[in-house]
């Protein structure tokens, strides 16, 4: 049986709906491995019927896969599967309300990062669906590093050389010129690291 993938990007609102509803999230926590309506039954102490009623809902939202129908006398039992490990709705799903950087406004601003960041899991997702369906591999890069920054003016600083650096780097390898060439986006953000009771940290300024 083949695993299955680290990670699914909802787009749909209809599978949004599905996957933000408590209930059936405990229930696809309980499916990264394969198991029936009867057998999770069992496990959560939940009714037979309210579970097979949300595992038929988030098949159809596209959320649930089906591994394998196994016949037990006279019934037919269904044992289905998370179709990923993890999950990440993307603001596509929310239709006009979702966010665009162009509506932030500020690239100062959270809410332009935000945004941007948002942009980004709707524009990969729909590009790696495609690249699926045809066979091929998304071509990416991800780099994150952790910097302590001695004060705001050191930030600044390192903000500053970042840009320019980045700069520098896309004046000299953007070509419009040559054939079979194509577009990448490069996405660079300074945030303050989370700390372990969820704040950013002394630096607020």
């Amino acid at each position: 049986m083949t695993p299955a993938p680290p990670l699914q990007v909802v787009r749909r609102p209809q599978s949004a709906a599905a996957l933000l509803d408590p209930t059936r999230q405990r229930l696809l926590a309980h499916l990264m491995d394969p198991d029936s309506a009867a057998g999770l039954a069992r496990r959560l102490r939940l009714p037979r019927q309210k579970v097979n009623y949300h595992l038929r809902a988030l098949e159809a939202a596209g959320l649930l896969e089906l591994i394998e129908e196994r016949r037990k006398g006279n019934c037919l039992e269904r044992v289905v599967r998370a179709t990923a490990r993890a999950f990440v709705i993307s603001p596509e799903a929310l239709g006009a309300l979702g966010p665009t950087p162009e509506a932030a406004g500020d690239r100062l601003s959270s809410a332009y990062l935000i945004a941007a960041a948002g942009r980004a899991i709707r524009d990969v997702a729909a590009l790696e669906t495609r690249a699926r369906r045809e066979g091929k591999r998304l071509a990416t890069l991800t780099l994150e590093a952790d910097v302590r920054l001695a004060s705001a003016e050191t930030r600044a600083a390192f903000a500053e050389e970042l840009a320019d650096a980045v700069a520098r780097l896309a004046a000299k390898y953007h070509n419009d010129r040559v054939a079979g060439g194509r577009r990448f986006r490069l996405l660079a953000a300074i945030h303050p690291t989370p700390t372990e009771g969820g704040s950013h940290g002394k630096d607020r300024k």
